[in-house]
Order: structure tokens, then sequence, then C-alpha cells
């Protein structure tokens, strides 16, 4: 009995503390949206009300880290070929990936795996990673970045980096590391 009296009082308390208390994280000072705003991006929508593309998928930008107070931004990545990012790492954000549909290969730090619908995967920050479409069809997965960083910025820069800029020095811009190409987007 006291066991689960316990579980409901801290049940009951958890949704006033907040969760950089609880974890001890820092939060974004970033302003967020006024409370109640509801923010409704339909299937095949983008929050920004265009889609975006870096070459090798389409991506539409689904929660904006002003809706969050920088705290979260989500892609969806749709119609993903072979092909993806460089091999990076974020300086501080966590990088989450969900395969909707597809077969998608992902290093994370040393490790190569293979996802497919319904597996998901943490690229912690720090830690080099990338990913790939390898599939016989295209990939199509969900994105989370928390905090969000500058990661709207970056993705909507990448499309049209400027000319005489090294990747590094691209990268460096937006609080990541370029580690070197794409290692599965050969053969």
């Amino acid at each position: 009995m006291q066991r689960r009296a316990f579980l409901k009082t801290a049940a009951s308390a958890a949704p006033a503390l907040r969760l950089s208390e609880v974890f001890g994280a820092e939060i974004p000072d970033e302003t967020a949206a006024p409370a109640g705003e509801i923010h409704v991006v339909g299937a095949g929508e983008d929050r920004s009300g265009h889609p975006h593309s870096l070459g090798f998928s389409t991506l539409l930008f689904k929660v904006a880290p002003q809706d969050t107070g920088g705290n979260l931004f989500v892609i969806e990545h749709r119609n993903l070929i072979r092909g993806g990012p460089p091999l990076h790492l974020h300086w501080r954000q966590e990088e989450w990936f969900y395969v909707m549909e597809g077969e998608v290969a992902f290093q994370v730090g040393e490790r190569k795996l293979t996802l497919h619908a319904g597996e998901s995967v943490l690229g912690p920050r720090q830690i080099p990673h990338t990913f790939c479409a390898v599939g016989s069809a295209p990939a199509h997965l969900l994105i989370a970045f928390s905090p969000a960083g500058k990661m709207e910025a970056y993705l909507g820069d990448a499309a049209h980096p400027p000319e005489g800029v090294s990747p590094a020095d691209f990268f460096r811009r937006y609080e990541m590391d370029y580690l070197g190409p794409n290692p599965f987007s050969k053969g």
C-alpha cells in the first residue's frame, strides 16, 4: 500500500516540476509560442508553408523551434533516396531518428546498423552519426533535435551553401563538426 501511495503522489507532482529541475538540463531561454497556441501541420505539409530539400529527400518542418522556446525541432524526411548527410556531430543537440517506412542505414559512433519501419535510434550530442536510405524503395523518417539549436537555419542554408566556404567551416556556423563524407552513399 505504501508503494502505491508514493507512486500516486509522485505522479501527481510530476507536472508541477520543470524537467530542467528534474534532470539538471539547461532549457534554452528563447521565447516560446504563447500558451494555448496550436499549430496543426497536415500530412505532406511544412510548418513554414514550403518544403525544403538537400537533394536526397524532401524535408518538411513539422515543429519549429519558436513553437517550443527552442527546446525541440522536428522534421519529416519524405522520399529519402540513397545519399544522406555527411558524418557529423552536434555540439549541443541530441538527434532522434524514427523510421516510418523503408530501410535506413545508420552510423552512430562506431556502430553501424540498419533500421526498418517502426524502429528508432538516438544520436547523442557530441557522438558522430549519419544515415542513408539503403532499401529498394525510398524511405520515410521523422527526426527530432533537442534542443533545437541552429538546425532550422542549417537546413535552410544547406540547400545553397556559400561558395568558397569549406564544409568544416560551414558546419561550425551551426554548432556542428563535419567529420567526412557519408560512408553509405557509395555502393
